[in-house]
């Protein structure tokens, strides 16, 4: 995995700047960023303040989590549906029969 050499805050920082009025290329090449990278900023952080990009950074932590929960239980529900209907065959009924 790649290491991140800007955070959230910083971006956010030069997104602002660019809707000031500032080139995209200027502010590339102040940052040391290309311009592929500023437009995918742009896509993902646009319209986002500080605390909502904290929530977007928890979210995404959380469905990483949750997405081989939902895998397994996919595989489980499935391998549950190959088993052939005639292995169940219900309730036993030893006993007395029921009053």
């Amino acid at each position: 995995m790649t290491r991140k050499r800007h955070t959230e805050e910083p971006i956010i920082a030069v997104l602002k700047e660019a809707q000031a009025g500032v080139s995209v290329q200027d502010l590339c090449r102040k940052h040391g960023i290309s311009d592929a990278t500023f437009y995918k900023w742009r896509t993902k952080y646009a319209g986002l303040e500080g605390s909502e990009v904290k929530k977007l950074r928890q979210l995404e932590e959380e469905n990483r989590r949750l997405k081989p929960m939902v895998a397994e239980q996919a595989l489980d529900i499935q391998a549950l549906k190959a088993i052939p209907a005639k292995h169940w065959s219900g309730p036993r009924r030893n006993g007395p029969p029921p009053r």
